[in-house]
């Protein structure tokens, strides 16, 4: 069965999750790697499958880092245990775990209590403002949003897979 990009990133946060990384280890491990001028493989598909090898922008690595934070705080907020995690250092540092928890607390409560697999991104989009004071544009709204049940479905599955 392949796996698609966003399934193998889950599946590596929810690994580095359990093996005790953070959020501000991983930064460093990714700044670290973008100074030292390493390039990575990507595979890029437009007809046909190539290979491209590009340097980490800054960028990068911070909405790297944002994703994993939200992979991490989502799994915090399922029921426990889900996921045993190897080391008693929290995942996230606690400015990242104010921004989003509220927000993944809502879609795990959608999605533990009413069975849902989507809510309204004007709803997520509330709690960015009253959190940071301001909202992202509805599409980064709904792709962090399905970033959380993706990996809700993958540490808790709740329907049979098809």
């Amino acid at each position: 069965m392949w796996l698609t990009v966003e399934e193998e990133f889950i599946s590596a946060g929810v690994n580095a999750y359990a093996l005790g990384c953070t959020d501000e280890g991983l930064r460093k491990e990714l700044v670290d790697m973008k100074e030292s001028g390493v390039e990575i493989e990507g595979i890029q598909s437009y007809g046909g499958t190539t290979s491209l090898k590009s340097k980490i922008a800054s960028e990068e690595v911070e909405e790297c880092i944002l994703w994993l934070s939200i992979i991490f705080i989502t799994i915090l907020c399922t029921p426990q245990p889900t996921i045993v995690r190897w080391s008693s250092t929290p995942p996230v540092s606690d400015e990242e775990r104010l921004k989003w928890k509220g927000f993944c607390a809502l879609i795990a409560n959608a999605y533990y209590v009413r069975g849902m697999a989507w809510l309204p991104v004007k709803t997520l989009q509330l709690e960015q403002m009253a959190v940071v004071g301001h909202a992202e544009e509805p599409s980064v709204v709904a792709s962090r949003m399905r970033l959380v049940f993706s990996t809700l479905e993958v540490v808790s599955p709740q329907w049979p897979r098809v």
